[in-house]
């Protein structure tokens, strides 16, 4: 399954794509959509938009994982966030695309294990999940790669937390067929 995994962000919105079988993961791009602060913020806006779309027509993923807005001690930067996090939203329902959401601290337990781990333990242990040369840059797109390797690890628990519940309900163990 490829998942998209989106950091938003107005002057950065990060990208990953990542591909899940199982429990194994591969990289299949990352990076960031950026945006100068000299530009008017509904053009800003748009790009980001176009970018998103543009990337689910090259790389045709099944699911999007989003990071959830955290409230901020900076409203300017949380209200900016907003809104280029509403725009990511609406260009992956634009495109069909199933969407988790997540909070930073899910996403850090996810990968690192610790929802208290810095950008750094991100940034190493996404690198050693994917088995990447080096560390991804920016952060940004670190932490959207870890959305997307958070959402398939969520997808396997919810799918064995289902057989779980059907096997119960059926009285028979998990994983066995009558």
């Amino acid at each position: 399954m490829i998942i998209l995994g989106i950091d938003p962000g107005l002057a950065n919105t990060g990208w990953g794509v990542v591909e899940a079988s199982g429990n194994r993961f591969r990289c299949v791009g990352y990076g960031c959509i950026t945006s100068p602060a000299s530009m008017d913020t509904a053009r800003r806006l748009k790009d980001i938009h176009d970018g998103i779309l543009a990337l689910v027509a090259l790389h045709a993923p099944a699911e999007c994982a989003i990071e959830s807005l955290f409230f901020n001690v900076n409203v300017k930067s949380a209200f900016a966030t907003g809104q280029a996090r509403g725009v990511a939203l609406l260009a992956t329902a634009d495109a069909g695309l199933p969407i988790g959401e997540y909070g930073p601290g899910e996403v850090k337990l996810a990968v690192t294990g610790t929802g208290s781990a810095d950008k750094k333990q991100v940034q190493y242990m996404v690198r050693a999940i994917l088995g990447l040369a080096a560390e991804p840059k920016p952060d940004h797109a670190a932490d959207a790669l870890a959305l997307a390797i958070c959402h398939a690890n969520s997808r396997v628990s919810r799918a064995r937390g289902l057989a779980a519940a059907v096997a119960t309900a059926s009285g028979s163990p998990a994983g066995v067929r009558r």
